[in-house]
């Protein structure tokens, strides 16, 4: 299947609610999941949400094992999630580095709920239904941000710690910081 080419912040179709996926186990719904993991595994992310390739659509995908954009990520099951919905399980929120196919070479410290509930539906028409905490719910709420119109950037609190990777190498990629712990 072939690579999408992945929209970048400035793109109006970014900024746009996504409709929700009404038939499943579909020929197209098939192909857009296997044109989404493709794109995502060839750009080397951890999840990529059907708006980021220009379709309209409540779909996301995520997951990761080994990933050189996240060398300090624990392990997330890859999973196609249709038609989501978060449920954070408490108040605890936690500050982390995100960085976003949208926004290449871009990372931003963004605070989420650290411990969340996801539901939702499989290509086949299957309930998700899944409690997750840390990195995985990060990546969840990252992705499903997309499908209402949010980019990362919009998230983060104070601007200082937002900026090309390579201006800031040492910090973003520092373990305390992975952990949501700010530089001095």
């Amino acid at each position: 299947m072939p690579v999408k080419n992945v929209l970048v912040m400035g793109d109006p179709r970014l900024l746009q609610v996504a409709r929700a996926v009404s038939e499943f186990n579909t020929p197209a719904l098939t192909l857009l999941v296997q044109d989404m993991l493709d794109t995502m595994a060839a750009l080397n992310g951890a999840g990529l949400a059907a708006p980021q390739i220009g379709v309209d659509l409540r779909v996301v995908i995520f997951g990761i094992d080994r990933n050189p954009r996240y060398p300090q990520a624990e392990p997330v099951p890859m999973t196609i999630l249709i038609n989501p919905q978060i449920e954070a399980l408490s108040e605890e929120t936690y500050e982390g580095w995100e960085g976003c196919l949208s926004l290449p070479g871009l990372r931003g410290l963004v605070p989420r709920y650290k411990h969340i509930r996801y539901r939702g539906y499989d290509p086949q028409g299957n309930l998700i239904d899944r409690e997750v905490s840390d990195f995985h719910a990060r990546v969840v709420q990252h992705e499903c941000d997309h499908l209402d119109g949010i980019l990362f950037p919009r998230r983060i609190r104070d601007m200082r710690y937002f900026g090309f990777e390579k201006e800031f190498p040492d910090h973003w990629n520092n373990a305390a910081l992975a952990q949501g712990k700010r530089p001095e």
